[in-house]
């Protein structure tokens, strides 16, 4: 075994050195450091032939030979942070890496991107390998492609990790939460993922010290996040409008944007203020103007209703200052709005239901500022929000509908896949089961479809999944596409320039 992982060390430095993370200079330090975290006191020198393996792979037997020779318990945490200490023996320190970023930024911004996502896939802290996992594809709706995921990428917790993250006791936590900047580098625990080989890049914005980072499980291209570096709960804000400019105004190949500050239509972290970017074109970014409306204290903006199931308003303008102006002349305007007619309230007592998801991007010569409303009202009918996906599409989609989901990308749960196969073959055969909970749904999919048979079945499911997440979006729109909808959204539009 002691031959093998020799060989394994080896191939992983011949790897890291083909991916540029690393130099022939840098061999001896690297594998000593590799030896160290594995306990071993020698290497032989053998010459060892080349490995066809991932990177990934080759740490698994890494892991595989410390868990075989007791050096880390066979829990999921010690697993995932020695994975990430390996990798971290390849990369430089955070100076030289944001050093090499801005200097390939004084040629082009994409080059600066380009080499820090080749870094952070290079050095394992993109997971490409559990990416490659997820069931991903693209299906037709009234309001273009939309992308349907099934994730599959985050390990599973076995018994033993469960139980003993029950065991831990709570104490001051630090980093305070995933998203700090004191994750860069930080090991990791039981209960707090390994951050090792995490590296982040230093952004300034608004007279404020931001970082960007890629996410570990990209659901998209370039999936980047922007965080501050306090730790501060979300908040919408001219602030954040200023940022997210700044931002696609200093990377205009992506785009930036920001979930809801508030509970049930944002996102699933609201402690850390941050934003989600990347270099992708969603259905939402595509989306026709179906209503263009003056704004008439901003005539440099031009503004219109986007066609999409949530509530969309679309800025542009050449001026920075000026569109900025405008979204936040908008947000005001929205946070204190009432139409109860189509169950719009800003207000119970003092807690405030309206907010927006901004995202923001560059388009030819112009700044470009998409605007979701939203409102997080609850009642007895609808106990999980009026705006949010309905209980009889909780079968597909239960959790909140954040800034990615809004655009048009469905992250749907893992379970769907065990699912989705027993409705395959109960499809074929009524006699093999099904979950009660997909009963209704496969009974409208009969009724939909009279000739199914195992050459269309895939087809007829993936169209039908579709056609529940434009439900899942339309559940979550304020002003529904429809005529009281439209009706209601041109109310709302004409306070704009009373």
């Amino acid at each position: 075994m002691s031959e093998d992982v020799f060989q394994t060390i080896d191939q992983l430095i011949e790897k890291s050195i083909a991916n540029k993370l690393m130099t022939r200079l840098d061999q001896r330090y690297v594998r000593n450091q590799i030896l160290g975290l594995l306990k071993l006191d020698r290497f032989d020198e053998t010459n060892y032939h080349s490995s066809n393996e991932t990177v990934p792979a080759l740490l698994d037997t890494l892991v595989t030979y410390a868990v075989d020779k007791n050096i880390i318990d066979n829990i999921l945490s010690d697993k995932e942070i020695l994975r990430a200490r390996i990798m971290n023996c390849f990369l430089s320190k955070p100076t030289e890496i944001n050093q090499t970023f801005y200097q390939k930024y004084q040629v082009h911004p994409q080059a600066a991107t380009d080499y820090f996502y080749k870094l952070s896939k290079s050095s394992n802290y993109i997971q490409t390998d559990r990416i490659s996992k997820n069931i991903h594809y693209k299906v037709a709706s009234p309001y273009g492609d939309l992308d349907i995921t099934i994730n599959l990428s985050k390990p599973e917790k076995d018994l033993e990790q469960l139980k003993k993250e029950r065991e831990m006791k709570q104490t001051m936590q630090y980093p305070q939460c995933v998203l700090c900047a004191e994750n860069e580098g930080y090991i990791g625990h039981i209960g707090h993922p390994a951050r090792s080989n995490h590296r982040i890049i230093e952004v300034p914005l608004d007279e404020e010290t931001w970082f960007l980072q890629y996410s570990p499980y990209v659901y998209y291209n370039e999936h980047c996040i922007l965080l501050s570096s306090e730790h501060r709960p979300m908040k919408i804000n001219r602030a954040t409008f200023e940022r997210l400019t700044g931002f696609v105004e200093k990377f205009p190949h992506y785009f930036m944007g920001s979930n809801a500050d508030i509970p049930i239509v944002g996102g699933s972290i609201l402690a850390h203020d941050h934003y989600q970017g990347g270099r992708y074109a969603f259905a939402m970014t595509n989306a026709k103007e179906k209503y263009p409306f003056p704004l008439a204290t901003f005539p440099t903006v031009s503004a219109s209703i986007v066609n999409w199931p949530l509530s969309v308003l679309r800025l542009r303008s050449q001026s920075k200052k000026d569109i900025i102006d405008a979204a936040t002349f908008i947000l005001g305007k929205w946070r204190n709005y009432n139409d109860p007619s189509v169950e719009i309230i800003a207000y119970s007592a003092e807690t405030n239901h309206n907010t927006i998801t901004p995202i923001a991007r560059i388009r030819g010569q112009q700044f470009e500022l998409d605007l979701i409303l939203r409102n997080n009202r609850t009642t007895s009918t609808y106990p999980y929000g009026i705006f949010h996906p309905h209980e009889d599409v909780h079968h597909i989609k239960k959790e909140n509908i954040g800034l990615i989901e809004a655009m048009g990308l469905a992250v749907l749960p893992p379970r769907l896949k065990k699912e989705l196969g027993e409705i395959r073959a109960h499809l074929s055969n009524p006699k093999s089961p099904v979950a009660s909970y997909h009963q209704s749904w496969v009974s409208q999919i009969k009724a939909q479809h009279s000739d199914i048979n195992e050459q269309n079945v895939e087809q007829i499911i993936s169209q039908e999944l579709g056609k529940k997440f434009v439900r899942v979006l339309e559940d979550s729109g304020v002003f529904k596409s429809n005529l009281e909808g439209n009706e209601a959204f041109k109310r709302f539009i004409r306070t704009l320039n009373e």
